[in-house]
Formats: C-alpha cells, structure tokens, sequence
C-alpha cells in the first residue's frame, strides 16, 4: 500500500511539473530562511548561558531620574557583599574610559598590535563568572597584581600553539605602560557573552591600580559594572527591596553633598545582552525586539509558503476529483484518501528540506558576514531536529485543508463533474491571497519608512563638518606627548586644512561630566553638562558654529577657567545666548566651590546619535598631554596620498607605536550599525515574501488560464482584443491586492510608529508613502498575473475550441 501511495504520489509530481517546481521551490526557499533566522535566533538566546549557576547572578545598575546607567561608583560592590549575607560574591568589571584598545608587545617574540575588548576586573571575576580555561587556574589567576588572562585568540596570534602561562606581555594604554603575566587563557570560540572580554586584567596593577584603590566616594565616577552572586533559595524581589535603604545608608551623604538622587536596581545575567539598552553598556547588546520581529517574520514566511501549497492544492482539485471518485467507488475510505494525500505533502515538504539545507548552506557565509556572526549549522546539531520537526509540522499543515477537502468530495458527483465545494474553496484560496499580500505590503512599507529614516540620519546636518575628518587615536602616553611635533608636521602638508586634539569627539560615549549652576543660583539648581577638553583650533577644525564670543585662544597657558557651551546648556541655565558670555559658572569639587567664565556660545550640534536629543554640553581647554584623539580636516581628494603622507610622519615621530586611523563620519556612522543591519535584513526578508508571494499568484494564475481557456478561445472569436481579455483576467487578482493594501496600511503605520520612538529625530510618515507601496505591491502582482493572461490571450482560438 505504501509502495502504490509513492508511486502515485511521484507520478502527480511529474506530471505537474510547473505547479510541482513551484510548491517545491517556494516552501524550499520559506524554509532556507525560516531556518536561517531559527540560526540567528538560536545565536542571540545563546548569550551568557553558559555561566554556572546564572540564574543567580545579577548586575547591579543605577537610575537618576529618566536616566538608566549600568555601572556605578566603586565602592558599591564591597558595601553590598559586607550588608548581605544573601550575597556569595561580589566583583567588578571596568571599562575605562576612552580606551577601545590596548598595545599588546611580545619583546621576545618582536610582535606588536593593538587588540580590543580589554577590560580590568577583581580577582574574583571567576568565582562568579564561568569560563572554559585552556590553561592555568581561574580561581587564583588574578590574585597577585599585574597579572592578566588572555583569550585563545589573542594567545593564538601573540604565542602560536605555545602555553604562554607565566610568561610576560607588555600592556600600553593612554595612562602608562607595564608588564604583566599571563596567568590564563580561556576558550573563547564557543561561548557568548555581554562581555565580549579579549583581555581580562587585574585591577590591582602600577597603571590605574591607584586611582581605583583611591575611589572611595559613592556618588562620583560611576564606571564600575558590579555583579552578584545571591545564596541558592534566596528571594530576589525580596532583595531589591532592602536596596533603598543600604543605598541611603552608604552613599546618602555623598549624594547629598551634591544634591542628586540616585537608586539601585537589579538586572538578571540572562536579561543583560537582549533585554538591557541602558548607558554605559560594556559593548553592543543585542535587541529582544529583533528577535520577536524576526521571528514573526520566519513565521510568516513560512506560512506564505505554505498558503501557497494549499492555494495550489484546492485550486487542482479539480484535475484530480476524478482520481478520487474512482478510488471512493473502488472503495477506498476517507481515511486512506486523507493519509494519501498528507503522504504526497511530506514527500514534497522533505525535497524542499533538503534543497532547503543545501540554500542554507550556500548563504551562509553571506549571512554572517553580514550579521558579524559565526553561524555553524553543524555546530547546532539540535536545529536538524527542529527543522526536521518544523517540516513535518509545514507538510501538515499545508496537505490537511487540501486532504480534507479532496477527500471529502462526493463520488457520484465529482464523476459527473460536479465539485460542490468549489465555492467555499475559491473563497478560501481569495482570503488566503489576501493574507499573503497583507504581509508584502506591510513589510514594503516598513522597508520604505527604515529606509528613510536611516537616509535622514546619513544626511541629517549635525550642526558640525563631519566629512573629511581623520581621527588617530594616541594609545599611549608616547604619542600623546608627541602631538605638538605631529601637528606641526602634518600641517606642512597642502591637503591638511586644519588640525587639533581633545578628550573626545562627535558620537562617541561622553564620559566627563560635571553639574554646574549659574551665578546667584544654588545646587539644587544644577544642570548636569557632559564636557569634552580639547586644544585650541579644535571648534575650527570641526567646524562648530560660535554664535556668541569667541573660541579659545591660541596661547598655551590662557583660559585655563575658561569654558564654551552650547545653547541648551546655556538655557539651562537660565542665560541666553546673547548674554551668556562673560557669565560666570560654578561647580563643586572636593568641597570647594569652583568657577568657570562662559567665553563663548556655539549652535547646538549632534554630538550623540540621532536616536538622542541634543543636551547640554561644554568644552574646556585641554591642560598638559591629556590628548585621547588627533584630528586632522583634510581637503577632498587623494585621500589615500593623504593618508600615507601622515602615516610616513607617525612613523618618524612615533617609531614604537603601529599607526591607526579613521574617518569621523563613517566612525558616526557605527551608532547605527543594529538599524542598518535591521534594515538590510528586512529588505531580504520582503523580497523574499514578495517573491513567495508572488509565485503562489504565478501558479493560480496559470490554473486560472488553464481552466478558462475555452472563455478565452470565446471571447477572442466574438471580437476581445488581447488588453481586454488581460484586464478581465487580472482584474479579480487586483481587487485581492487592494484589500491586502487597506488592511496593511493601518498594521504598517502602527509598527513604524514604535519603530521610530527610538529616534528623537524622525521622519514624518507622509501618505504619498502609502500610495507608492499599494501602487509598487499593485504593479508587482499585475505583471505576475498578465504574463499569464497575456499567454492565454495570445493563444490560437482554434486550439482552444476545437474540443467542442
């Protein structure tokens, strides 16, 4: 019996070979994808799972007012693990600022390079935190100061296939230069985590040892990412609860001596990299949204493709009633009929799997390369049994209508040829379509309106010039005491306009900060500035706008109190731009009450993203070698002449420092790097529902031709020409499309709205919008459908009737 089902089945697949290939093909290319999110999904849950006992770990994270920030002051950790006895461990990890990498040297091995992810952390960062050690001990690897763990990569590119425990590297950052010992090396291939550590230092060390050790003030410099183990069984929300008073308890006095209010909240480990978007982040997080988004959208994709495959189905009803009346006189059940038919569905679910596989496959090297991913579909050997498990899931649910509805057709009638149920079938396959284009139209919209938005924030004007502005970092104190002679020598070259230096620079985080308040006020009037210290030329290399006052002077040891704002720091002041210069500002520090003269005022300029509004902001002049970037405006052009002229002098100036650079607007540009990659995965994903889609319409439209051929033969023989035998045909599939438009332009519009609240600068959503993705949709399914009709109409009448 099985024997006969397969032969039949096979043969119906040969003998249908165009709707074959395209039931076949679509639900291949709706699972490839399917799959290739279920990956990427897979990926991002995958995060921190790893860590033992990571139910009971937590970060502890700081809120004042509206503002969320996911470290704290450095004290906090030890004041938490002396208060609680519900607490097992506590450790820190810090991000110093402004240093996104390391000079890594090997003296002996003559190797040099910069390397990412470094961070210093207590030596009781293992007892938290679980980490797959390749050699050396994590329990005791950080006990004795200067010594750091490295990751296989790292070892692998300093040390080879060597053992490196015990053995010294030299460690250069901004602040000072040491040797430390490698105590560890973790595997670092297989496990994810929010922190995507590289390298993991003591923070008992000779470079920054001692301004750590030196943090004892509970609301200032809150840079410390603090983390707790809790005792097994200990209540959470329970816990939280006595966070409050412990706060007050410990840190009240130091907020008060600053007038600011600030609470602690817990944040689970496995919450941290998707559910977790706060300031101050150890690194990119990924997006609990996407996720869901991405998710809904294999759904759909899959659904589609299975829509296709019961249109398909009930829409050939027909050429096989005849095939089923015989077998129901022959005696045949409707059982047997209905397993006949769920067979044939999963013998073509499974063809498609395996095609399906071998698009993964092909693509995937594409999809990590785009998704910074190294996805492995044999790595994650559980996705066989999911995808195994989704297939037959598909094969059902796409054969259940189709076996249901052939089986159920009476004998007598269907060799009559009667189908009683064509009625409630066409209805069917009519909402169906609809359903497919509803999801099209709205996946075009949102491709439209994300890339708009994301052509706004490319040509937004952030009130500074940001194109052609090469940024090279100083990475050690060498070469930042050196940038006097660097900036005098590239400023000899004709194609460098101008160049500075400074603590920061447009897009990146801000880390200093300071409350001021304006003369004749008081603290509790104080307005929280974020402040960069630059050198002079600085507002004039970046091209900032001084509507009042002036910038700073060029001699060295003048205003040295001297500061400009912008103009949402001077109104909050409570000045005006017009009258602000020349005011006095005051602020507090170790208990003196300091003061600042406002010597200029320039136009607000973007100098966070543009998902953020612009606050206030401040420059100060830049004192002794604190330099953390040089800038150099260089002229439009040759820039790769430009750019080996300045590494030749970095070379002569800087001979044991290799030479980076980039360029500020493609630099700004990385703020937005989860919208762009939203935005290219979206738009695959759209052309890939569209095309599904519309090889569903290509199918029913050919049954359409096929079952009218003889109307058609009709027509043209009583004078239709060809454009109106194409408008008759095309004109029920258009009223389909237009009822998926009117229910997708309300879903879109509502999506893209909480899509755009990330944005504090935004697109206006315009209806002309909406007309280009109905008229885009409209024209897409028209030419799907014409081609058919086309063929049709262009058929010979004779051939048509010449069966009557």
């Amino acid at each position: 019996m099985i024997r006969n089902y397969l032969k039949i089945a096979f043969r119906n697949l040969l003998r249908s070979k165009t709707f074959s290939f395209i039931n076949i093909f679509g639900l291949s290319v709706g699972l490839a994808t399917c799959l290739l999110i279920m990956l990427y999904v897979i990926d991002e849950l995958s995060y921190d799972k790893h860590h033992k006992d990571g139910a009971q770990i937590f970060r502890v994270a700081l809120q004042t007012g509206d503002e969320r920030w996911s470290s704290m002051a450095a004290p906090v950790a030890q004041g938490i693990k002396k208060d609680f006895a519900e607490v097992e461990e506590t450790t820190r990890l810090l991000n110093f600022p402004n240093i996104d990498k390391v000079l890594l040297t090997n003296e002996k091995a003559d190797k040099q390079f910069y390397e990412t992810n470094a961070y210093y952390v207590d030596n009781t960062f293992f007892n938290i935190f679980t980490y797959d050690f390749k050699y050396g001990n994590g329990q005791t690897a950080l006990n004795q100061p200067n010594t750091i763990v490295i990751s296989e990569t790292v070892a692998n590119k300093i040390f080879g296939n060597e053992n490196p425990v015990d053995k010294v590297i030299n460690v250069e950052i901004p602040y000072g230069k040491l040797n430390y010992t490698i105590k560890g090396v973790f595997r670092d291939k297989q496990q994810k985590s929010h922190i995507d550590a590289h390298l993991l230092l003591s923070m008992q060390n000779g470079d920054i040892g001692q301004w750590v050790n030196s943090q004892t003030n509970w609301a200032v410099n809150s840079l410390f990412h603090t983390y707790i183990k809790l005792k097994p069984g200990t209540n959470v929300a329970s816990f939280e609860r006595k966070l409050p008073s412990f706060w007050e308890r410990n840190g009240g006095t130091d907020m008060r001596a600053i007038n600011v209010t600030k609470t602690l909240f817990l944040q689970p480990l496995h919450d941290i990299y998707l559910k977790s978007a706060i300031g101050n982040e150890i690194s990119a997080n990924g997006s609990m949204t996407y996720v869901y988004i991405f998710s809904s959208i294999a759904a759909f994709l899959l659904l589609i493709a299975c829509i296709n495959f019961m249109n398909l189905s009930t829409a050939r009803s027909e050429k096989r009633a005849k095939e089923v009346g015989v077998r129901k006189v022959m005696g045949a059940n409707k059982n047997a009929l209905v397993k006949q038919f769920l067979g044939e569905s999963l013998i073509m679910s499974f063809i498609a799997l395996f095609i399906a596989l071998l698009l993964v496959q092909i693509s995937l090297p594409a999809f990590n390369s785009f998704t910074q991913k190294s996805i492995d579909i044999f790595k994650t050997p559980s996705i066989f049994i999911w995808i195994s498990g989704l297939t037959i899931v598909t094969a059902v649910l796409a054969g259940l209508y189709p076996s249901f509805y052939l089986s159920s057709f009476k004998p007598i009638a269907v060799l009559k040829g009667r189908l009683i149920n064509s009625i409630s079938a066409t209805f069917i396959r009519k909402g169906l379509v609809v359903f497919q284009f509803t999801i099209s139209v709205t996946l075009i919209l949102v491709t439209m309106v994300i890339w708009r938005q994301m052509s706004l924030i490319r040509n937004q004007d952030l009130g500074f010039n940001k194109d052609h502005q090469l940024i090279i970092p100083f990475r050690s104190a060498a070469t930042a005491n050196n940038y006097t002679a660097l900036k005098n020598e590239v400023l000899k070259k004709n194609n460098v306009i101008s160049a500075t230096a400074g603590t920061s620079y447009p897009g990146i985080q801000l880390i200093e900060d300071q409350f001021f308040y304006a003369e004749g006020k008081s603290l509790e009037e104080k307005v929280d500035i974020n402040f960069a210290r630059v050198n002079d030329d600085y507002i004039e290399t970046l091209g900032y706008k001084v509507l009042y006052g002036r910038s700073f002077s060029k001699n060295p040891k003048a205003d040295s109190n001297a500061i400009i704002l912008n103009e949402s720091a001077v109104k909050q002041l409570g000045y005006t731009a017009e009258n602000a210069v020349g005011k006095k500002i005051n602020y507090e520090e170790r208990g003196q009450i300091l003061r600042k003269e406002i010597v200029g005022v320039v136009k607000d300029f973007n100098f966070h993203s543009l998902h953020e509004a612009i606050g206030p902001y401040g420059m100060v002049k830049l004192v002794d070698n604190q330099h953390n970037f040089f800038i150099a405006h260089v002229q439009k052009g040759d820039f790769e002449s430009t750019i080996a002229d300045i590494e030749q002098i970095w070379k002569k100036i800087n001979p044991a420092s290799p030479f980076e650079y980039y360029f500020l607007d493609q630099d700004f540009q990385k703020n937005y790097q989860k919208e762009e990659k939203t935005s290219g995965t979206i738009t695959y994903f759209m052309l890939i529902t569209i095309f599904i889609a519309c090889l569903g319409l290509f199918g029913l439209a050919a049954f359409s031709a096929e079952q009218r051929t003889k109307e058609i033969g009709v027509r043209k023989v009583l004078g239709a020409t060809v454009g109106q035998i194409i408008g008759l045909f095309s004109k029920d599939f258009m009223k389909l499309v237009i009822i998926a438009c009117a229910i997708a332009f309300p879903a879109g519009y509502w999506l893209m709205r909480q899509w755009l609240k990330n944005f504090a600068y935004q697109i206006e959503l315009h209806w002309w919008i909406y007309l280009i993705a109905g008229l885009t949709t409209l024209l897409i399914a028209f030419l799907t459908v014409s081609y058919q009709a086309a063929k049709a109409a262009l058929t010979n009448p004779i051939k048509s009737l010449k069966s009557e």
